[in-house]
């Protein structure tokens, strides 16, 4: 009996340790996409273009890693490797509707900013975790915890406090705001889309085949656009991949592994940290002004997500059921 009670708490250890390795990657990953912004500001090519260059030079890094992690897997194996069937075109599809939602994401967003502003396009696109919520429920019939609904509100609302100072009401941002909260559902359905892929793939892959069918697509929409494509200066070139390595390689393959690990609901509002890290980043490195409003939105978001942080793990511990 003592065994059974022994084994059962290593696994309850384990278990935890990794929902903490999991938090972990998920805020890092968040700090990461942060920086997008603030690269975005500092290229010299249009927005979709700089998204372009972002998951496109990131592809032969996450299918480096990919063939890394493959080498090293038949490596520590050795005879007992057993050769990896080819992925199934269903399962290609899979990791191809997550990067055509990631690449939804960015377009929709991006083209929001044209007809509102970008905090309002920012704002509602951190709608995301109500979608996500309300996908968990409807259709994986994973109804959110009142606790965790409550961090969310919490976070979501302290972005609002965040931003409050720059938001625009008014019929001439209707189209914009619409488009944001778009925005937003694309965002929801990648991150679900990460989320369950997690459970069968590893975050590089996962990000190298969602990159490689995002790239294609943001590149139909810059020539489209008629946008600045090509970076015209060495500094240029360095934000590029600068935007790439930061944001798409280590930022959303750390919130994949997150993903994976995590409640849904739970990862899409420690998310909402990212405008408050970005919001930083611009007072460091721009100077913007961060007055008391800002810092009480931070305060607030901080909050919501540490709420949402203590419903998580008790639903993890429910979750985690002894073996008899």
């Amino acid at each position: 009996m003592s065994h059974l009670l022994q084994a059962d708490g290593t696994a309850d250890n384990r278990e935890q340790r990794q929902q903490n390795l999991a938090i972990v990657a998920l805020l890092l990953g968040a700090v990461g996409i942060a920086f997008a912004p603030i690269l975005v500001r500092l290229s010299d090519v249009g927005p979709t273009a700089i998204a372009f260059w972002r998951v496109t030079l990131a592809c032969p890094l996450l299918f480096a890693m990919v063939a890394w992690r493959g080498h090293r897997q038949r490596k520590r194996q050795g005879e007992n490797w057993v050769q990896t069937q080819p992925l199934a075109i269903r399962e290609i599809g899979a990791l191809c509707f997550c990067g055509l939602m990631f690449a939804g994401d960015l377009a929709v967003w991006h083209y929001s900013i044209a007809f509102t502003t970008v905090a309002n396009a920012t704002l509602l696109a951190n709608l995301a975790p109500i979608f996500v919520a309300l996908a968990a429920w409807l259709i994986y019939r994973d109804p959110p915890n009142r606790t965790l609904l409550i961090g969310m509100a919490l976070a979501m609302a302290g972005c609002g406090i965040l931003m409050s100072t720059s938001l625009k009401l008014g019929q001439s941002h209707v189209f914009g705001d619409f488009l944001g909260i778009i925005t937003a559902m694309f965002y929801a359905a990648y991150q679900i889309s990460v989320g369950r892929l997690g459970k069968r793939y590893s975050a590089v892959m996962i990000m190298a085949w969602s990159s490689l069918t995002t790239a294609p697509v943001l590149l139909v929409l810059v020539l489209v656009l008629g946008e600045p494509f090509l970076p015209t200066s060495a500094t240029g070139w360095a934000v590029a991949f600068g935007v790439a390595f930061i944001s798409q390689f280590l930022g959303q393959t750390l919130i994949a592994y997150g993903f994976a690990h995590l409640n849904a609901t739970f990862s899409s509002t420690s998310l909402l940290i990212q405008p408050v890290m970005a919001a930083l980043l611009a007072w460091a490195i721009f100077g913007e002004a961060l007055g008391p409003i800002h810092i009480a939105g931070i305060a607030v978001v901080l909050s919501g997500i540490y709420i949402a942080k203590r419903a998580s793990r008790r639903i993890i511990k429910q979750t985690i059921k002894p073996k008899g």
